[in-house]
């Protein structure tokens, strides 16, 4: 590595993306392609399907902004990383600003932050609806869903500004090459010719604030629920108190294995293909099961989109196509 004496402010980086594998990129463009279309397309279809919905539950409007934060999240990295596979004469790699790649990165942590508190607060949702249901209404109200929306918002994008500024003062060496498809803080802290631990404390602080702290209230949420339901003596009401809460867990478990696994380890394990590799089923794969996990699972989101589907019906004359159904 070299020394921080060598150390410049680069005007720019190159994104090497999947430039190695010529031969792989049409199909994998291709792949990549067909996955983005639709994991847009599912959580539109929620959008869609929540907007529809007359009198919405709290949980219906949680899961509006987790899609909404996921169709955001795959828009601040897929649509470049398609560009980037389908123009052959990038050579080494695709370049991109010094300040581009700070924004791209300051969006893509605030909306993985945001999510992290979301979480959070649904976790919160399905405590007060199974330990205090005759207090749900009076409790989680539209003013409080609003006022937490609103909270993990701001608290993510606070932590991604303070991560962002102390990650792009950090003097880099040598190549600005990222072994990357988009600006990941790791991959920059991999670039950077830093020679102590000192310079990973602002990513450690930040996964203290988007991880540890929002894992805390989920495991106390989740606590005080597993004693609610050891204290029911109907199975089929424990039943059907627990598979709520099966789709929360199934995105929380996706979303903080994923990050943890990570982002929550020394520079020096980090290796730039595997950290790529497992970027790329984590900003693409796991997006597209969330719409998935939540329709099968949630008896309102099904219902819901079924509404928004059966509101057109094939027409019963011939050659006239799709039409509104007249109910």
């Amino acid at each position: 590595m070299d020394s921080p004496s060598n150390a410049t402010a680069p005007c720019g980086f190159l994104l090497q993306g999947f430039a190695e594998f010529p031969h792989m990129r049409p199909v994998l463009f291709l792949l990549l392609l067909a996955v983005h279309l639709a994991t847009l397309s599912g959580n539109l279809l929620i959008l869609v399907a929540v907007a529809s919905v007359p009198s919405r539950p709290p949980m219906l409007l949680f899961l509006c902004q987790l899609s909404a934060i996921e169709l955001c999240y795959t828009l601040v990295v897929v649509p470049r990383s398609l560009a980037d596979l389908a123009s052959p004469g990038l050579g080494q790699g695709s370049p991109i600003s010094f300040l581009g790649c700070a924004v791209q990165m300051q969006m893509f942590v605030a909306l993985g932050g945001a999510e992290c508190f979301l979480l959070a607060a649904m976790a919160y949702d399905r405590y007060v609806a199974i330990c205090h249901p005759l207090r749900y209404a009076a409790v989680v109200t539209p003013g409080l869903c609003a006022w937490l929306a609103l909270a993990c918002c701001l608290g993510g994008l606070v932590v991604s500004v303070g991560l962002t500024v102390a990650v792009f003062h950090l003097p880099f060496c040598g190549s600005c090459l990222l072994v990357h498809f988009f600006c990941d803080i790791t991959a920059l802290l991999h670039l950077a010719c830093t020679q102590s631990y000192a310079e990973e404390l602002p990513l450690l602080g930040a996964c203290l604030v988007l991880l540890l702290l929002p894992s805390v209230l989920i495991l106390a949420s989740y606590g005080a629920i597993a004693a609610a339901l050891s204290r029911l003596h109907s199975p089929g009401g424990r039943r059907k108190a627990a598979s709520t809460c099966a789709s929360h867990l199934a995105v929380t478990f996706l979303h903080y294995g994923c990050a943890t696994f990570m982002y929550v380890r020394p520079k020096a394990s980090y290796s730039p293909r595997q950290g790529r590799t497992l970027a790329l089923v984590y900003t693409n794969v796991t997006p597209l099961l969330y719409p998935f996990i939540y329709s099968l699972r949630n008896r309102e989101i099904t219902t819901a989109i079924r509404r928004v589907l059966g509101q057109w019906q094939p027409c019963q004359a011939p050659g006239q196509g799709l039409c509104p159904d007249s109910r």
